[in-house]
């Protein structure tokens, strides 16, 4: 039976997710990306609730989910959590491979302040 690659990033993500698991301190930096945007939250999942959002819907210009747009979403959402006085976070790539897009993301997050 074949799986598809939806399928498999899911399979993954589950498997990532038993692991990773974000608090009020070092809260989860979650990735997706659509195939058009690119979508970073940070979750603090005691509480299971949202403590910022950033994605390429807010970022003016074309939409497009490249390397240079899931850079600015890195920067956005490390200036928006700097300024909530989080300084570490858990990063959950989602079950995408961390090359290209994601690590661009994590890069400028960590360039903007954040540590994981």
């Amino acid at each position: 039976m074949a799986t598809s690659r939806k399928a498999a990033r899911r399979r993954i993500h589950a498997r990532i997710r038993k692991k990773v698991n974000g608090t009020a301190e070092r809260p989860r930096l979650a990735v997706h990306f659509s195939g058009r945007h690119v979508y970073a939250q940070a979750i603090d999942d005691d509480a299971a609730r949202t403590l910022a959002a950033a994605s390429t819907l807010q970022i003016d210009g074309k939409h497009v989910a490249n390397r240079a747009s899931a850079e600015q979403v890195g920067r956005v959402i490390a200036e928006k959590l700097r300024a909530q006085n989080v300084e570490q976070v858990v990063f959950d790539r989602g079950g995408f491979i961390y090359h290209g897009k994601v690590k661009a993301l994590a890069d400028a997050a960590r360039a903007g302040g954040l540590q994981f």
